[in-house]
C-alpha cells in the first residue's frame, strides 16, 4: 500500500483538513454554483473572480489583487516587478524561504532577481540583519508565518520596526503570507493591520483556506496590473479560472471565521504536549495554528511509526518527516485544522500516547 492510499484508509487524521473526495468537493462547488447564480469568468474578467479579488484586496487593506494560478509564479513575478521598479535585483530571503528551498531555482534560471540569504535557518530575521546588509536592496520577503520553522513570526514591535526602515530605505517588503490568515489570531490583529506597511502580499487559496489550488498578489493598483502582464508572459493567463475561485470562495468566510478556534486548539496541544516530552514542539508557543514536533528518531523511524499506526490503528499522525541536524532525530510538520479541532480531547491524548510509546519503544 502506498502512502497515499494508507493516507486514504485512515478514519482519523490528526493534520489539516478533511479532505473532501472529488465527488463531494465537485457536487460541493455545483451546488454552491447554483446557489449563487455563478458564470464562467474568460481570463479574468468576469463577476465572480473579480469580485472575490476585490473581496481580498479589502481585506488586507490594498487597492487591488489579482488571482494567480500558482504561488510560484506570484512571488516571482511580485518581486522581478519590485525589483525593476527600485533599480536593484537583489532581494533579501530566508535561508528556509519556499523560493529557495522548493521551486528549483527558477529566480535565477528565469532572470527574475538575485537572492541574499537574511537571518539564521531556524529563526525569524531580523531588522539589525537587514541593517546588516551593505548593497542596496530592490526588495525583501518576509514569510509570516515562515512554514520550514514551525510557523514562527517576529514579535509585533519587529515587525513594525523592519517596516519602518524598508518604508525609510526604499527597500520593497513584500509578504509570503501564505498561511498570513493563520497569524491573525496569534498576533490579535486584523490581517490588514498585519499587511499594513508591506508593498506587496501574496496570500495562498489552497493551504488554510482548503481550496483547489490558486493563490492572490494585493498591491497598489499600478503594480498589479504589471503583475497581470507578466502572467499572460509565462503562461499564468489560464482561460477560465472559475473552479479553482469557487472552490475557494465558498468556503473562505468559514475558513477565515474558524482561524480563532484552531489557534485555541493550538494553544490547548501545547499543554498536553507537556505531558510527552518525546514530542518537543517548536515554536516553545505557537505563533500560528501550526508548528514543528522534534522527535527523538531519525526520519526513516519516524516514518515507519506512522505507517505502522495507520495500518493498525487507522489514525493518521502527520504527513511528511524531515531530517533533523543530529543523527537519530527528525521533525514533523502539524498543522492545526478542522481535523484537530473536532476530535474530542481524550481521543487526542490516546493518539499522542500511542505515539509517545512508539516513540520510546
Amino acid at each position: 500500500m502506498t502512502d497515499a492510499e494508507l493516507k486514504l484508509s485512515c478514519r482519523t487524521h490528526l493534520p489539516g483538513h478533511r479532505t473532501a473526495t472529488p465527488a463531494e468537493l465537485f457536487t460541493a462547488m455545483g451546488d454552491w454554483c447554483e446557489a449563487h447564480s455563478v458564470t464562467h469568468d474568460v481570463y479574468g474578467n468576469g463577476a465572480l473572480i473579480q469580485d472575490f479579488e476585490q473581496k481580498v484586496a479589502r481585506l488586507l487593506g490594498f487597492e487591488a489583487a489579482v488571482f494567480c494560478i500558482t504561488g510560484t509564479m506570484t512571488q516571482a513575478t511580485a518581486l522581478r516587478i519590485a525589483c525593476a521598479e527600485r533599480g536593484s535585483k537583489l532581494v533579501a530571503l530566508h535561508p528556509t524561504s519556499h523560493i529557495l528551498k522548493h521551486e528549483r531555482g527558477n529566480h535565477q534560471l528565469f532572470d527574475h532577481f538575485q537572492a541574499l540569504q537574511i537571518g539564521d535557518p531556524h529563526r525569524p530575521w531580523t531588522l539589525d540583519e537587514l541593517k546588516a546588509i551593505p548593497d542596496q536592496l530592490g526588495a525583501a520577503t518576509l514569510e509570516l508565518p515562515a512554514r520550514e520553522i514551525g510557523g514562527q513570526c517576529p514579535s509585533w514591535d519587529e515587525l513594525a520596526a523592519i517596516k519602518a526602515h524598508c518604508r525609510e530605505q526604499g527597500i520593497h517588503l513584500h509578504m509570503d503570507g501564505a498561511r498570513l490568515w493563520e497569524t491573525a489570531a496569534a498576533y490579535a490583529r486584523p490581517v490588514n493591520d498585519i499587511a499594513a506597511g508591506f508593498d506587496s502580499v501574496y496570500v495562498s487559496l489552497y493551504k488554510g483556506i482548503g481550496g483547489m489550488a490558486g493563490a492572490m498578489l494585493a498591491g497598489s493598483a499600478a503594480f498589479v496590473a504589471k503583475a497581470q502582464e507578466w502572467y499572460r508572459r509565462q503562461g499564468g493567463n489560464v482561460y477560465q479560472r472559475t473552479p479553482y475561485v469557487v472552490a475557494a470562495a465558498m468556503q473562505f468566510d468559514t475558513r477565515l471565521a474558524a482561524m480563532p478556534a484552531y489557534f485555541k486548539r493550538t494553544q490547548w496541544l501545547y499543554e498536553v504536549l507537556r505531558d510527552y516530552p518525546l514530542l518537543t514542539p517548536n515554536p516553545a508557543a505557537p505563533h500560528a495554528n501550526m508548528l514543528h514536533i522534534h522527535l527523538p528518531v531519525g526520519r526513516e523511524r519516524a516514518l515507519e511509526i506512522r505507517s505502522r499506526i495507520a495500518e493498525e490503528h487507522g489514525v493518521w499522525l502527520f504527513n511528511g518527516a524531515s531530517h533533523a541536524a543530529l543523527p537519530d532525530r527528525s521533525s514533523v510538520e502539524l498543522y492545526i485544522g478542522d481535523n484537530l479541532l473536532n476530535l474530542p480531547d481524550q481521543r487526542v491524548r490516546d493518539i499522542l500516547t500511542l505515539w509517545s510509546d512508539a516513540l520510546a519503544n
